[in-house]
């Protein structure tokens, strides 16, 4: 087994800074969800740049030191949904450049992504609501976040998208990883 002692640190610095967003997440409130989409950009970083199996790891770690450490331990939840949505995204798009189908690819990917994410989101709604919000919901206001939980999930998809095409591919650079 060969292990590549760089990338080996590298992901345990990640995974600091990945726990440590979701400590914070606990502690700035006004913060929370932007320090858990920092935190699970991590793991995408993670199987990016050293593969699906130490990334679904890095996964796995950073619920568990997260659950450990945090002061709220349901940011844990929703750091795991955010955390999925990507590990399976990641794992998707893997696959899919292997496929051969006249469809167009990247349409077939945006479909992946909302069925992915709708299997994850739609079950807390319905079975877990006081997860997510607080106080009694109407059914119409369950319609409401399922249709508004759409829109999220694009924005999510594309500050993703950036933040891996365009300020992890400068950063990289600079720590020393080749592309």
């Amino acid at each position: 087994m060969h292990v590549n002692a760089k990338k080996l640190a590298f992901s345990g610095l990640a995974l600091a800074l990945c726990v440590l967003a979701i400590v914070l997440s606990g502690i700035i409130e006004f913060n929370t969800l932007f320090l858990l989409g920092l935190a699970s950009f991590l793991i995408g970083i993670i199987i990016r740049e050293c593969g699906m199996g130490l990334g679904f790891g890095f996964y796995l770690g950073a619920i568990l030191l997260g659950v450990i450490l945090a002061p709220n331990k349901l940011y844990c939840i929703t750091f795991g949904a955010m955390g999925l949505y990507v590990v399976a995204i990641e794992f998707c798009w893997r696959h899919l450049g292997r496929l051969h189908t006249k469809m167009n690819k990247r349409v077939l990917f945006w479909i992946i992504k909302y069925i992915v994410f709708n299997i994850i989101y739609l079950p807390m709604l319905l079975l877990f609501p006081k997860l997510l919000f607080a106080g009694e919901m109407s059914n119409t206001f369950l319609l409401i976040a399922a249709v508004g939980g759409q829109a999220v999930v694009f924005i999510y998809d594309r500050a993703y998208e950036y933040f891996q095409g365009h300020v992890w591919t400068k950063f990289r650079k600079r720590i020393g990883f080749e592309l």
